[in-house]
C-alpha cells in the first residue's frame, strides 16, 4: 500500500474510491479509512481489511450539510448542530432516507445513520473529487490503537488499501464525538473531540448519554452489539497489546507511565506524557501515538495516571477505559 503525500494524490485517490477501491485519508480526527458508502462489495472490504464486526456501524463523510439531507433527514435541533460544529469533530446519528443509496452495511442494518463532515483540507479535497459519500472507521486493525500518522496505517493495514494519503499527523487526535439526534432528545453514543460544555452550550439544554448514565446506570459499553447506534461503543477498543491500569499513583515492575502533568517520582525514565502542563487539548492530540509508542517499548502494562473528567477529559478516559476493559 503505497504512502502518497496528500497533495500530489487526491486525484488518484479519488479514482480508486469511484472504482471501489479502498483508500486511507486524514481528518482533523484519526485517519479513516474510505470505501464508496454506495458500494456494497467497497464497503465490506473495510470490514474486512480491519477484521472488524459487521454489526458495528460506520460513519459516513460528505463534504457539507447540503450532501448530509440527501442521505439523512434532519430535525431543528440537528440542524442547529450541524450550522454550529460542521465541518468538524461531530458526527450526528440522523434518521436516514429510504431513497438514500447508501449500502446497509454502512448503518449495520439499522433504519439511523451515522453522518459527518470533516474539517480537514484533504479529506475535503478527496471528498469533493471523488463526489460520492464515503464510509471511513479508523484505518486500523480493529480493536487496535487508533492511527494519528500514516506510518500508524501502514503498520496495521500492510497492503489491504489501494493507497494511504499523507497529510502529516492528525491536528486533534481524537475521534469525533457521536450524537443520536434521531429524537427530541439529543444523546451523546460516543464522547469525543467536541466537547459535551461545547454542545449543550448551543442546545441551550442537557445532553443525555456518554460515559455511564445518571438516568439508567448503564453505560455505553454495555450495550449489547444488536443495539449498537454508532461506531465507537464496543466495550474492548482502543487498545494495545499491553494490558492498561488506569489511575496509577505508582509504577510496578513490568510496567511503562502514561503521564499527565508532572510525572510521580521514580517514573521519569519510563514514560510518555500526553501533556507535562496538564493541557487536555494537547494530552487528546498525543493520546494514541503515545499508547502505540509505549506499547512497542514490550512492556507488560501501561499505567496511567489520573486524568480530570472535564472537557475533552471525559472522551480521552472514554478511550482509555476502553482500552483497559477485558485485559
Amino acid at each position: 500500500m503505497p504512502i502518497v503525500e496528500a497533495s500530489a494524490g487526491i486525484v488518484r485517490a479519488a479514482t480508486e474510491l469511484q472504482a471501489g477501491r479502498l483508500v486511507a485519508f486524514p481528518t482533523e480526527t484519526v485517519y479513516g479509512l474510505g470505501a464508496d458508502a454506495t458500494n456494497g462489495r467497497a464497503v465490506a472490504q473495510i470490514f474486512e481489511a480491519k477484521g472488524r464486526p459487521r454489526f458495528n456501524p460506520l460513519i459516513v463523510h460528505v463534504a457539507d450539510r447540503a450532501a448530509a439531507e440527501l442521505i439523512a433527514r434532519f430535525t431543528a435541533k440537528a440542524r442547529r448542530l450541524a450550522e454550529a460544529f460542521w465541518p468538524g469533530p461531530l458526527t450526528l446519528v440522523l434518521p436516514r432516507r429510504p431513497e438514500a443509496r447508501i449500502s446497509e452495511l454502512v448503518s449495520a442494518g439499522l433504519d439511523s445513520i451515522a453522518i459527518r463532515v470533516p474539517a480537514h483540507p484533504v479529506a475535503q479535497a478527496l471528498l469533493r473529487a471523488a463526489g460520492l459519500p464515503v464510509a471511513a472507521p479508523s484505518a486500523n486493525v480493529s480493536g487496535h490503537v487508533s492511527p494519528t500518522t500514516a506510518r500508524h496505517v501502514e503498520a496495521d493495514l500492510g497492503a489491504k488499501a489501494a493507497m494511504i494519503l499523507d497529510g502529516g499527523p492528525t491536528e486533534l487526535g481524537l475521534e469525533s464525538t457521536v450524537l443520536d439526534a434521531t429524537g427530541e432528545r439529543i444523546v451523546m453514543l460516543r464522547p469525543g473531540a467536541t466537547t459535551r460544555e461545547a454542545i449543550e452550550a448551543v442546545l441551550g439544554e442537557p445532553v443525555g448519554g456518554g460515559g455511564r448514565s445518571t438516568e439508567t446506570g448503564v453505560a455505553d459499553a454495555d450495550v449489547p452489539p444488536a443495539q449498537l447506534r454508532s461506531p465507537g461503543q464496543l466495550e474492548s477498543h482502543y487498545a494495545p497489546r499491553a494490558r492498561v491500569r488506569l489511575g496509577a499513583t505508582d509504577l510496578r515492575p513490568g510496567e511503562v507511565l502514561l503521564a499527565f502533568g508532572t510525572p510521580f517520582p521514580g517514573a521519569e525514565e519510563e514514560l510518555a506524557n500526553l501533556s507535562p502542563s496538564g493541557d487536555l487539548i494537547e494530552a487528546a492530540a498525543n493520546l494514541f501515538a503515545a499508547l502505540r509508542r509505549l506499547d512497542a517499548t514490550g512492556a507488560e502494562t501501561i499505567a496511567v495516571m489520573p486524568i480530570p473528567e472535564s472537557g475533552l477529559g471525559e472522551a480521552i478516559n472514554d478511550r482509555l477505559r476502553r482500552a483497559a476493559a477485558g485485559r
